[in-house]
């Protein structure tokens, strides 16, 4: 299953990003074969609609899960409607560990937003 991960920085030993439509990069990884890459978010430098344009970029990308410690209404919306699911992972969890979990079905796959709209800037996270 081709995934994606949100992340600091470009590889797996990275510190996750909780932030989905602002994170730093994105870590596709194809969870049979362990092979993945990472790509820059686009979404990081936009001045607004961040979660949406993230979310078209992996819908582009052809990802089957994202898995980020947030997602805002607008970044769901995208993501559910073009039929992606959506997980959360905890704090203290590395890229590995979150993809292991992954396989085994231990993260908490979501059914809303984690967050109402116009609670990003509040909390300092992005869509």
């Amino acid at each position: 299953m081709n995934i994606v991960l949100t992340a600091a920085t470009p590889n797996l030993d990275s510190n996750l990003d909780y932030r989905f439509g602002r994170g730093a990069y994105f870590l596709f990884v194809d969870t049979e074969t362990m092979e993945w890459h990472a790509h820059p978010n686009p979404g990081l430098t936009t001045s607004s609609g961040a979660g949406i344009k993230a979310a078209q970029f992996v819908a582009e990308k052809g990802v089957e899960a994202v898995i980020s410690g947030d997602f805002g209404p607008h970044a769901f919306k995208a993501l559910q409607t073009a039929g992606i699911s959506m997980y959360v992972f905890s704090d203290s969890m590395t890229p590995t560990q979150v993809i292991e979990r992954f396989k085994i079905n231990q993260l908490v796959q979501i059914g809303e937003a984690t967050r109402s709209e116009g609670d990003d800037h509040h909390h300092g996270r992005g869509e």
